[in-house]
């Protein structure tokens, strides 16, 4: 914690006031209670749109599976969110799903089937990584079979999916008003907190990602 706490000072030196203030400020509420996993999402304006939801909601880390597409968002539809979010890809198999759920995360697949449990009424109790099937065919049976549960948005017209980057809006906000209102302790850990201040630093300076590693180096740390 000190070598984190020590980083972060040193970088601060580096940055704006006006761009530390909104560092210090939206940290305070970010969360990884609720983790985004994208399986194998291909349109890159849907990609942008997760992201910036996601942001927008103060979770600042998707997971990203993938197979036959790159995860890649689109960065005139993303308005900087990009900046705030880490995107963590894995590959898309149950392996990368079991290695989320030894996280501590519940696996909760956005889908219709398997008595999906309707998003309003969902009781969030401990952290979940919902994951979100492709544009197309939408979640794999493989994952729903592994998910622990499912969850799904109600819809009330002949339509009766959301495009997925509308999904992920709808569940990140419903499920962030959930958090607020409960009393789980669902924001970032210290140690998590200043990581993630570190990483926006860095994104936040012209050669940040150099300018740090030549920290790390001549201070022989490893963070």
């Amino acid at each position: 914690m000190e070598d984190l706490a020590q980083t972060f000072e040193y970088l601060k030196q580096f940055l704006t006031e006006e761009r530390l203030s909104k560092i210090e400020h939206f940290s305070k509420e970010s969360s990884d209670f609720v983790l985004p996993v994208m399986d194998d999402v291909y349109q890159f304006r849907n990609a942008a749109a997760i992201i910036r939801s996601v942001e927008a909601c103060a979770f600042h880390k998707v997971v990203a599976m993938e197979e036959e597409n790159i995860f890649d968002p689109n960065l005139t539809v993303t308005k900087g969110a990009e900046t705030w979010v880490e995107v963590e890809k894995m590959p898309k198999n149950i392996a990368s799903l079991q290695n989320i759920k030894d996280r501590g995360y519940k696996i909760l697949a956005v889908s219709l089937e398997k008595n999906a449990v309707m998003l309003p009424d969902y009781q969030i109790k401990e952290p979940i990584a919902l994951v979100f099937g492709t544009e197309m065919a939408g979640v794999s049976e493989e994952v729903i079979d592994f998910a622990d549960e499912t969850l799904a948005i109600p819809m009330y017209g002949f339509t009766r999916s959301f495009n997925v980057s509308v999904a992920a809006g709808i569940c990140m906000y419903e499920l962030k008003q959930k958090l607020i209102n409960s009393n789980l302790d669902y924001k970032l850990s210290d140690e998590k907190l200043l990581k993630m201040k570190i990483r926006w630093a860095v994104n936040s300076m012209q050669s940040g990602q150099q300018i740090f590693e030549k920290y790390l180096r001549d201070h022989h740390l490893k963070i």
